[in-house]
Parts: structure tokens; sequence; C-alpha cells
């Protein structure tokens, strides 16, 4: 069944074209999700009318990456270069302000429906063999609305090719607490480690985090625009938490399962219509990881691979 719906308007959606393609709508209590057939995108997550994610109009397609799912890499490869068995592989530059190869090869994919029921949708799109990556896979994305209203996502890659094929992956939501300017939010992220980078945002080193990229015991949005991805994270029961807390107590976390080592943080003052935008990453690698091989696993022939993450909220102060 086909339960497109905007934002704006759900009961109106067969009138509707969505430069985000076909919209999939779910509902479980108070909680709705809002999924998209470009880039199997988030493009809403709110319960009890209050917004968790950022969104955008009926005629937009994700502003900043807003809620997209990224593979079979997340995040940058320097130059669009690597090797492959001593081969050079160059990807298509897709930053160009970097000349970097950003955020995979499925940005500006159409996701088939492979699954709906009444509390979830699961989209797959391959990814062909091309130019700078050799390799047959399908991603196959799974949005669900839990019993306790929470969003779940599983993001599964699975590898057609005949030989292993490398990869990272990710997903690029903003979170946000209702009508509470990001500024006045404060941003808690367990990490012990931050990535160092260079002018190009690529991974130069490690160092344990310190002053203002220190968000373990909370730090307010104001005045912070940040881009830096962090690892050794807390695991709890197997999740790590990174959550915005708003004055009177309120939050919005997103959760990420041991799978997904790494979580980038980036506060941008560039999201219209926001003075601050706050995007909370689970990757299962860094930025350059098919260069440095930090985070990078390589799939077997014929296999599968499947990393969790989801959004939960507190919304009684």
């Amino acid at each position: 069944m086909d339960r497109s719906a905007s934002p704006e308007s759900p009961s109106d959606a067969s009138a509707r074209r969505y430069a985000s393609g076909r919209q999939y709508e779910l509902r479980r209590g108070d909680a709705l999700a809002i999924v998209t057939e470009l880039a199997a995108g988030l493009r809403l997550y709110s319960r009890a009318g209050v917004q968790l994610t950022e969104s955008y109009g009926d005629d937009q397609i994700s502003p900043g990456a807003a809620g997209i799912t990224l593979a079979p890499w997340a995040n940058r490869v320097e130059d669009g270069l690597w090797y492959l068995d001593g081969k050079k592989q160059q990807l298509d530059i897709t930053e160009v302000s970097r000349n970097n190869a950003s955020h995979g090869l499925l940005r500006n994919a159409s996701y088939e429906l492979v699954d709906e029921t009444e509390f979830s949708v699961t989209l797959e799109a391959a990814v062909f063999p091309q130019h700078g990556y050799p390799f047959l896979l399908r991603h196959r994305v799974r949005y669900e609305l839990e019993g306790d209203l929470g969003l779940t996502v599983r993001q599964t890659l699975v590898n057609d090719s005949q030989s292993p094929a490398p990869f990272v992956l990710g997903a690029h939501p903003y979170l946000r607490l209702g009508e509470v300017p990001s500024e006045d939010l404060t941003v808690t992220v367990s990490g012990r480690t931050r990535l160092v980078t260079d002018d190009r945002l690529i991974p130069r080193g490690t160092e344990p985090v310190g002053g203002d990229f220190d968000l373990r015991s909370g730090r307010e949005i104001d005045g912070l625009v940040l881009d830096c991805a962090y690892t050794d994270l807390d695991f709890d029961g197997g999740v790590a938490r990174s959550t915005l807390r708003a004055p009177d107590g309120r939050s919005v976390s997103l959760w990420q399962d041991e799978h997904c080592r790494y979580v980038h943080v980036f506060v941008t003052d560039t999201f219209p219509g926001r003075t601050r935008a706050v995007a909370l990453e689970p990757m299962t690698g860094p930025a350059n990881a098919f260069n440095s091989g930090d985070g990078l696993a390589w799939l077997p022939a014929g296999e599968s691979f499947t990393m969790s993450w989801g959004i939960t909220a507190a919304l009684e102060g």
C-alpha cells in the first residue's frame, strides 16, 4: 500500500509531486516518519507534533544531505582516488570545492520498494560496477516505528560481486527539538577521540578530545560551528547515544549499534531557514577510509552486512 505524504499536508498526497520522489508515511501512536524514494532518505520524524529532524519542501531535494543514507562509503574520499590491488581507481568528484568524492554513489539514486507493513518500509537500490568502484552491490534500508515510538533504521549491504568489496556505511540525519532554536540546545557525544582533519576535511590523525571538541559533558550549540568525527564511543547495552537537550529538559537522541564506531557531528549556520542546524551522523568508518583503511571493511562475495541506528526522544521535561 502507498502511504505517500508530505510534512505539510499528509492527506493531500495524491495530488502532489515530490522532488525527492515517492513518499512513504509511517504512523504509530503519536509518531510520524516520512521516508523518501530518493536516497532512501528520512524527510521527517516527529512525536506528538514535535519535529525531531530537519525537513524540507515538496519541490526540494534534501539540503545539506539532510536525512539521506550513504553507501558504499560515507563522508569523503580524497581526490576521489584510491587503489585496488595496486590499480588506480578514480571516482567522480562530487564535492568540487574540496576536490573530493562525497557521500557515496546513491545520493541521487531512486530506491525501489521491497516491503511495506503498517509500521515499516524497506527500500533498496543497486550500486552498479563503474569507474572508480568495480563492484555490484545492493543497499537495503528498513525504517520502522517501534512499540516505544522510537525510530529504528537498519542498513544492509549485499555483495552480488564475485570478489570482496570495500565499504563504509553511514547516514546523515539532522536532529532538532521542535521550535527550540538549535543554538539553545546542548549537544552531548561520548567520543573520547576526535579525528584531526586538514582544510579539505580529510583526516590526518587523531587526538584525545579537549576544549571545544570535548562534548562528553555537553556543550551549548550557541556559537559552535563544528565538522568533526568522533570515535572511542561509550556503548551501553550495545548502543552509543548522542543527544541534543533543551533548557526545559526535553531531549532527542541518536543511537547507533556497535558496528558504527564513529559519529560525525556537523553544526552549521548554512541550513535553509535555520540559524543553526545539527547533523549527528552514524558511520561504520570515517572520511577517506578507502585510503587510510581506518574503519574500512571488506564484504565477501555473496554475503551481507547490517548496521543499525535510530532516533528516540524524551518529551517531558
